[in-house]
């Protein structure tokens, strides 16, 4: 598998600041022809004092925005001299570019505290991001250049289409979540799982209407084809490849665990 962000980079100067040419999991591959993205490289500058003006900003914090805002800055082009809508990148790209814009702020060693998920306790950690990985996807079994997909539900025999989702599609969904906030405390179920898979499809059994695309996931998809379905998008999904292998310091065992993105991801502790 390929190794991302700074490993894996172009470095550039400008005479404003210097910038670097990262490689996306995605490689362009599901983006339409002539689409910014589809070149699979996107150029970033390093941070400074400005970026950090927005990452404390507590009015942006407030909002949830923060992140989108940081990205917005630091993003140049897509490597070729065309301007770049983060709305557009599906979420794997968008991951590698945050992960190799804290490389570039702060630098690769990044220090976290991890829960050893036999034993549940709680212990410092700490990885180099440039030793994370990029997904392997088999493009040659998709049409370039298309974000759709389809799979039968293994149990149902049902089939779907469905995309990848874009960071578009992630603020839609952040926006329905918190409108139904209120409900979901009444009830203490959260919709968060159907609300995704409601905007992933497509197409049921060829029917592309979303009022029964809804029906159907809220009352009629079985739990082990929805299962299955996650896993299976997961898998042809282009990512960062956030496992890593964690050993537990009082008996020495070791596991496969995933990396966590808390605070201090993007504000580190001094």
């Amino acid at each position: 598998m390929e190794k991302t962000n700074t490993t894996a980079t172009t470095k550039k100067t400008t005479t404003q600041f210097p910038t670097e040419i990262v490689s996306l999991p995605s490689e362009g591959f599901f983006y339409p022809d002539g689409h910014p993205l589809s070149s699979g490289k996107i150029e970033i500058k390093y941070m400074t004092a400005r970026e950090e003006d927005i990452l404390t900003s507590r009015n942006l914090i407030t909002k949830g925005i923060v992140l989108d805002k940081l990205l917005e800055a630091v993003i140049v082009s897509n490597g070729e001299g065309k301007p770049v809508n983060i709305d557009d990148m599906v979420l794997g790209d968008k991951n590698a570019v945050m992960i190799s814009t804290r490389i570039l702020g702060y630098g690769p060693e990044y220090k976290f505290e991890i829960t050893d998920p036999d034993t549940g306790e709680k212990f410092k950690d700490s990885i180099d991001l440039n030793s994370l990985e990029t997904k392997k996807v088999n493009f040659d079994e998709y049409e370039k250049g298309v974000n759709k997909f389809s799979y039968q539900l293994p149990v149902s025999k049902k089939n779907i289409e469905f995309q990848l989702l874009t960071h578009k599609d992630e603020k839609e969904i952040d926006i329905e979540l918190k409108k139904m906030k209120k409900f979901s405390k009444a009830s203490g179920i959260s919709s968060e799982i159907t609300t995704r898979l409601k905007r992933a499809i497509t197409s049921l059994d060829g029917d592309t209407d979303k009022g029964n695309i809804h029906q159907f996931v809220t009352s009629q998809f079985l739990a082990q084809d929805a299962r299955a379905f996650r896993e299976h998008m997961g898998e042809i999904t282009p990512d960062v490849d956030m496992r890593y292998t964690f050993t537990n310091p009082d008996d020495g065992s070791e596991k496969e665990v995933t990396v966590p993105m808390t605070v201090d991801f993007f504000w580190p502790k001094s």
